[in-house]
């Protein structure tokens, strides 16, 4: 089987090796692929891997061999799934590899906003520790988390991992979503309405799925539903939020702080307001990225291609 990578770098920049696939047929691994090289690069095989390369209808015409198409990461929009089902194209993603790293993550950035550790050490490392007048100072507010609720809107397998930690960190959770799990109910753990969880949430942290119905969650609207002071995260995808106007509510201090590690377009554009904003942690799209979360990743990739190969596919997107 002759397979290609057409974005293999994010996932394997050099620290980890692609010989499970190497093991399944003849692959050709490419760092990044521009849209206009994407048919002449897939040419005639008939496995594809793509992380973030677009693979459309043209594509399927034009690449009549192509069988079976890995997603590398949960989300498959990139992939036209309907013409992939109408060419018998198997279309096949990641779903669960990086749950801990993630929820993990998401708490790393919602600590940075409560205590500006990166700023203070940079602050020492000036000297003005060395230099100030007294034996200890700060240059934000500092935030405990006991005893505060967190709102999490999308309350899967990432969020249930979030909600865990805050608990342990002594905050109660309130959950938004779709499908209820009430076994995870707790005196420190609720489902709730939307409504009700952007009024009593001090922070929120954003885990659910980017479709029509969650495109923009974050707006002018929902925002001035919040309490004052509010803080925001999301390690899910940068479309839920509307940009523009979390700009505006972060610069008149209606939302405290947001730490976002995805945005709406990546890379970053120079011209994207939150570059602007007050109290805004920005980081590049890294949650998911752990050593130990792409081993997970690429070795359900290579058991996805596997399975196809011996009749059993997994994790099949367009059944």
């Amino acid at each position: 089987m002759k397979i290609v990578v057409l974005d293999g770098y994010t996932l394997n920049p050099g620290d980890i090796t692609w010989d499970g696939l190497k093991a399944l047929g003849d692959i050709t691994v490419y760092d990044r692929t521009k849209p206009e090289d994407v048919i002449a690069r897939i040419g005639d095989a008939q496995a594809v891997y793509t992380n973030k390369t677009p693979l459309t209808k043209e594509v399927f015409d034009a690449c009549s061999n192509l069988r079976f198409i890995g997603v590398l990461a949960t989300g498959y929009n990139v992939v036209d799934t309907a013409a992939a089902k109408e060419k018998h194209i198997t279309v096949t993603n990641i779903p669960t590899y990086g749950t801990a790293a993630v929820a993990q993550f998401a708490i790393a950035l919602l600590l940075e906003l409560c205590h500006h550790i990166g700023e203070h050490s940079a602050s020492v490392l000036r000297g003005e520790w060395s230099s100030n007048p007294d034996w200890c100072y700060w240059n934000y507010p500092l935030v405990e988390l006991a005893g505060k609720t967190m709102g999490i809107i999308g309350f899967g397998r990432i969020g249930q991992e979030t909600g865990r930690i805050a608990q342990a960190l002594g905050m109660k959770v309130m959950a938004y979503d779709e499908f209820k799990h009430l076994e995870l109910e707790s005196e420190t753990c609720q489902y709730t309405d939307l409504d009700t969880l952007l009024a009593m949430s001090d922070v929120i942290s954003l885990h659910c799925p980017l479709f029509p119905a969650t495109q923009g969650i974050i707006n002018r609207k929902s925002i001035a539903k919040m309490k004052t002071g509010v803080m925001l995260i999301n390690c899910s995808r940068g479309p839920l939020v509307v940009e523009e106007d979390l700009c505006e509510a972060l610069n008149s201090g209606k939302v405290a702080g947001a730490a976002l590690d995805v945005v709406s377009t990546e890379p970053i554009r120079e011209d994207n307001p939150l570059l602007g904003a007050k109290n805004v942690i920005l980081t590049p799209h890294i949650a998911w990225a752990p050593k130990e979360s792409r081993l997970r990743l690429m070795q359900i990739a290579v058991d996805n291609l596997r399975g196809f190969i011996e009749g059993n596919p997994q994790n099949v997107v367009n059944p």
